[in-house]
């Protein structure tokens, strides 16, 4: 296991934090983010940055951290059961940025990288990440645009790099329990080692800085869409699938808390207001049923 290689992670992803917050600021035009840089007792820390009631996002956040620890949480080992009780290192950033306009899709993003090592194993290391995209009221074009992104940054590394990580990321944001999709995909890869750790590594850079180019044109051509207390009172109710999925699947969530995480970063990603209606169904042929279309697996480009 190489401390270098962590050093380069660390690196590369402070500075995508950076990047990302200034991006984010300047789509707003009104707030600023707020850092709250932290510790944890167990080893290591982080910068957590929020953005809160600008005059685009209801709530943003973008977080930094690098965690140590002498045992593997479960989550971790899920799929490396022979890890099990082994110390680990990890660095990643991730995000999730809640527009106030139902027009605007909410989305995620994130990139990390894993170092493990235990006592009569060789060590090991892998990269993950990926980003995908929620929208209330979607655009064809603005699903399509943010899919060809996607396609373009993994032409590089293989020719079915784009087609393996779109289906991961179809399967991984999954709600069983409702029978859809959390939103209309993108990109979602995990125990990414094959290849080597330049190969790895620059697949990972290129999906982290290609999350802008993913998202900021969709966000510019639907932040001035007019929009009324229906639309609104939508946004919130399936803010709610947003928060069934991060509670109940989500492996990031479960990591941060099982390693002894700091809880308000972890849970950074709920949105900042959601409403919960009973047997909710929306009016048939309305713009708000239209989303279901949307809500399963297929080939946007």
């Amino acid at each position: 296991m190489s401390s270098e290689q962590v050093e380069r992670a660390e690196q590369f992803l402070r500075s995508l934090q950076d990047r990302i917050c200034a991006a984010v600021e300047q789509a707003d035009g009104q707030a600023r983010f707020v850092e709250d840089a932290w510790t944890r007792p167990t080893g290591g820390g982080g910068r957590t940055r929020v953005l809160r009631e600008g005059a685009v996002f209801e709530q943003a956040g973008v977080n930094f951290s690098l965690v140590h620890g002498d045992k593997l949480p479960p989550s971790a080992t899920a799929h490396r059961p022979e890890l099990a009780g082994g110390s680990f290192v990890a660095t990643g950033v991730s995000l999730v940025l809640h527009p106030r306009n139902p027009y605007i899709p909410t989305t995620h993003a994130n990139v990390r990288y894993f170092e493990a090592s235990k006592p009569g194993l060789e060590p090991v290391w892998w990269f993950g990440g990926g980003f995908d995209l929620t929208p209330f009221y979607p655009f064809e074009e603005d699903v399509r645009h943010w899919h060809g992104v996607a396609r373009e940054l993994c032409a590089p590394y293989g020719a079915d790099v784009y087609t393996r990580y779109k289906q991961w990321c179809d399967e991984y944001f999954y709600l069983k329990h409702r029978n859809e999709t959390r939103g209309v995909g993108g990109l979602f890869y995990d125990d990414l080692n094959a290849g080597g750790f330049e190969s790895c590594f620059a697949f990972t850079q290129a999906v982290g800085q290609g999350f802008l180019d993913a998202y900021l044109p969709i966000l510019a051509r639907r932040k001035d869409t007019p929009y009324g207390e229906r639309e609104r009172e939508f946004q919130l109710y399936r803010r709610g699938r947003y928060v069934e999925f991060n509670l109940v699947y989500d492996r990031g969530t479960l990591f941060g808390l099982q390693s002894g995480g700091r809880t308000e970063s972890i849970l950074m990603s709920l949105p900042p207001r959601v409403r919960f209606e009973y047997a909710y169904q929306p009016e048939p042929d309305s713009a708000e049923a239209r989303l279901a279309e949307f809500l399963k697996p297929r080939e946007w480009i």
